[in-house]
């Protein structure tokens, strides 16, 4: 149940962050000054530590989705959802733990 209410927790997250982005590369064209300073706010640590999250719901809504399919079109799958789940969910912190390193290095010029 509570992977369900993530999976589209993070879908619509991952849906405004892409309505976002393309409005402010629209930018560019209406005022390419207007969008160096949306750009500006962006280099941000606070923006920064916001990229973990969407990187984090990305990631969890990849893995989830795949887990989802999986569930749905594979024989095994109602069977062994709560190990599909779970190897999800470690996949998620395995990538998670790659990343945060070398972001946190690139966010705070370490």
């Amino acid at each position: 149940m509570w992977s369900w209410v993530a999976h589209r927790v993070t879908g619509v997250g991952i849906f405004f962050f892409l309505l976002v982005h393309v409005l402010d590369t629209a930018l560019v064209r209406v005022s390419p000054e207007a969008y160096n300073a949306v750009i500006a706010t962006y280099k941000t640590p606070l923006m920064g530590l916001a990229e973990i999250g969407l990187v984090a719901a990305i990631v969890y809504h990849a893995f989830n989705g795949l887990r989802v399919i999986l569930v749905d079109f594979w024989k095994g799958g109602p069977k062994n959802q709560r190990k599909l789940f779970w190897g999800a969910m470690i996949l998620w912190l395995v990538v998670m733990i790659g990343f945060l390193p070398r972001h946190l290095m690139h966010v705070f010029g370490g």
